[in-house]
């Protein structure tokens, strides 16, 4: 199953129907993630070369859309594994009874912070938000070195930003905005003031990674905040796109995996699991697919160059995590309803 974008509607009666087994007899590993074609093509070839008793299918979309369709699946999951996604929405998917417990032998060699509760979703790769501009619009001295030159007036109308309700990236480069301006003045105010300045600079808030990139490659926009990997990944095939690590810090993003509770082909799902964090699967992914693994036992001569320039490059970002975790949800909420769109008329 080559092309997993599929209407929602239909792919769930394609989904309904290869419940049991693939119509040619092998296993289904139904896997829903944000990480893209590039990624999870690779991984899908990679995996079914070694297992061939076992078809990988895969779903693409933004993480709090896979959170909301497990959500709206959960009386009749139709997925095995939930791929790629921030660790703070792991947390609410845990929360909330759509994951269940499944320990890979590599679980040890996570940080504390890459491991979820009871075992429910685990770290595979990190992700690292940065800002990225247009080569043929801005010259890399004029491109904005930290977040806050975001709000220069430069920039007025030239920012394009993906949709950060369906954004895993974006809601946690929002949630340390907003868990900073807690530690700083024991509110969320000037946080969610920071991000009405913000609107005010903003032109468009794109659908999906997809379409943020040709808005990017075209010049309809001069910049925007997304995450490395897809970036590189871009830059390899002829974009025109530079960027830059905030001087302020990077809120370094533990992206996880975890089993869907009452997954419909169990097993096959731990095997591959079990196999997605393998050193096998890691290298495979940070030479290929410009992904940093999680796992810290490693040997840095097995990674990349570009990976060891860029965990030299970066600085994380110091912040309130668990706040951000516990409150990301009522505050996208409230940007939603007060700050979408209302930046310019706001006079910021």
């Amino acid at each position: 199953m080559r092309n997993r974008l599929l209407p929602s509607g239909f792919l769930l009666v394609v989904l309904s129907l290869a419940a049991g087994c693939g119509g040619d007899g092998r296993t289904p590993v139904v896997v829903y993630s944000p990480h893209g074609r590039d990624l999870l093509v690779l991984l899908e070839k990679t995996y079914e070369a070694a297992h061939p008793e076992i078809d990988v299918r895969w779903l693409d979309m933004g993480s709090q859309e896979v959170y909301d369709r497990l959500r709206s699946e959960r009386a009749n999951p139709q997925a095995d594994i939930w791929f790629g996604g921030p660790d703070t929405i792991f947390a609410r998917g845990a929360a909330d009874g759509l994951l269940a417990a499944c320990e890979p032998s590599w679980a040890g060699a996570l940080p504390d912070s890459a491991r979820g509760p009871g075992q429910r979703y685990h770290g595979v790769y990190r992700t690292l938000p940065v800002l990225v501009y247009n080569e043929s619009l801005l010259a890399a001295d004029e491109a904005p070195a930290d977040w806050e030159e975001l709000l220069d007036s430069r920039f007025r109308g030239r920012l394009l930003i993906r949709d950060p309700i369906a954004s895993g990236v974006l809601r946690t480069f929002f949630g340390m905005v907003l868990a900073r301006a807690v530690a700083e003045t024991g509110s969320p105010d000037a946080g969610f003031d920071w991000l009405l300045r913000l609107d005010a600079q903003t032109k468009e808030y794109v659908a999906n990674p997809a379409l943020l990139h040709e808005k990017l490659r075209r010049g309809e926009g001069a910049l925007t905040i997304w995450e490395l990997t897809d970036t590189l990944l871009e830059r390899q095939r002829g974009a025109p796109f530079g960027f830059r690590f905030a001087t302020s810090g990077t809120p370094v993003i533990d992206d996880a995996i975890g089993l869907v509770a009452g997954a419909p082909h169990r097993e096959a799902a731990v095997a591959f699991l079990e196999w997605a964090g393998s050193e096998e699967a890691l290298t495979l992914a940070a030479e290929q697919a410009f992904r940093i693994p999680a796992r810290t036992d490693l040997p840095p001569e097995r990674l990349p160059e570009w990976a060891r320039d860029a965990l030299a490059a970066m600085r994380p970002a110091v912040y309130d995590e668990a706040l951000a975790a516990r409150e990301i949800a009522g505050w996208m909420a409230r940007w939603d309803r007060s700050v979408r769109g209302r930046g310019e008329a706001a006079g910021r």
